[in-house]
């Protein structure tokens, strides 16, 4: 089976269009999928549409860990977007994944990928499970469990729990990540779970998924210190997990931490975090910021954790909670050929999403002509 392959890309900033490519002949070792569902991270993806990325200012030196603006950015067209995809499986050249299987996986907008998977995260759905919220499964949600695994191996564990267990949480940021990472703290075991968000859409799905939500005004730590006391000068969260790319977020969750507590980033600054007072609560009371992103599991842990064992735990979450998380966290649906339309009303703030998902229909698989 073959056809053309049709794959959002942006061509210049600002501008979103479909590509289409015919389809190569599927390769020994591989199988061949056709998506249903591509989930949009618009965070990380307006940054690429935008021209906002810093990969476009400088080069990324994966080897040093630094970006060097000697090296070539990136330029445009940007000929990949996206990490949240489910695809049912149509042909397959190797036993390690069966046709039929709906999997989900991180390939990018586009209508068919040929997986690879000794190369990649393939994740298979179970049956149960409604397909569309397998957008969750193979990237964005390891990025939330893995959040949880930071803050266990902050205190010296090792299991998810171990972080959040009777601990009392805030999540900074409700948007798709945070929203499931106060989720997955509550379902730890967390002894309160507080989501704070200016926006009041996203204050009102951390309340249908049975969060506590509170809006960030300059005062909201004062409150929760008047509120959270573990004995005398010894006042806030144990753990805030900040899920919200701005640097006042970043600034309300320090201020919002006990003495030698510590954020969990896993935020993304796209205009670094000039709000960001180190000389203030952060020297004062002793406090620790630790990046999560999905990139690497804590030191120490990775003879126990990797990317399938945090997709499981996502597929476990969704297992328990898929109806709330599909009822508050996944906010629009939109076909594959809307996405432009989204994205330029996303970029101007004319539309508010928390997560939203192309759907891909039988119309948008075109044949080869």
């Amino acid at each position: 089976m073959s056809g053309v392959v049709r794959t959002l890309v942006v061509p210049r900033a600002g501008e979103l269009a479909v590509v289409e490519t015919p389809e190569p002949a599927l390769a020994e070792g591989r199988f061949r999928a056709e998506t249903l569902f591509s989930g949009v991270s618009a965070g990380t993806e307006l940054t690429w549409y935008r021209g906002t990325s810093p990969y476009f200012s400088a080069g990324w030196d994966a080897d040093l860990g630094l970006f060097d603006r000697d090296r070539p950015a990136q330029g445009f067209p940007v000929e990949r977007l996206g990490y949240m995809e489910v695809a049912r499986v149509t042909d397959s050249r190797t036993s390690a994944v069966a046709e039929g299987a709906v999997v989900a996986m991180a390939y990018g907008h586009s209508t068919v990928v040929h997986g690879d998977p000794l190369a990649q995260n393939v994740v298979r759905l179970p049956s149960g499970l409604d397909p569309l919220l397998g957008v969750f499964a193979a990237h964005l949600g390891p990025i939330c469990a893995n959040g949880l695994l930071h803050a266990a191996a902050d205190v010296g564990g090792s299991e998810l729990g171990d972080g959040v267990r009777g601990r009392l949480v805030l999540v900074t940021g409700g948007g798709a990540i945070g929203l499931l990472v106060g989720l997955l703290a509550r379902a730890h075991g967390a002894a309160e779970v507080v989501v704070a968000d200016p926006t009041p859409a996203r204050r009102e799905a951390a309340v249908a998924l049975g969060l506590e939500a509170v809006d960030s005004t300059p005062e909201l730590a004062r409150e929760l210190k008047t509120r959270w006391r573990h004995a005398a000068g010894d006042r806030g969260a144990d753990v805030v997990f900040q899920c919200r790319g701005t640097a006042s977020a970043l600034a309300t969750a320090l201020r919002c931490l006990r003495p030698q507590g510590t954020v969990v980033d896993l935020a993304f600054y796209t205009g670094g975090a000039g709000e960001v007072a180190l000389g203030e609560e952060f020297h004062h009371n002793g406090l620790s910021l630790r990046c999560a992103q999905i990139g690497r599991v804590p030191r120490g842990l990775a003879h126990l954790w990797d990317r399938r064992r945090l997709s499981h735990e996502t597929l476990a979450l969704l297992a328990d909670h898929g109806d709330a998380v599909r009822a508050a966290v996944v906010t629009d649906v939109v076909p594959f050929d809307a996405a432009p339309g989204l994205f330029a009303d996303l970029s101007a703030h004319r539309r508010h999403v928390i997560s939203a998902v192309l759907e891909v229909g039988a119309a948008d698989r075109r044949p080869a002509p």
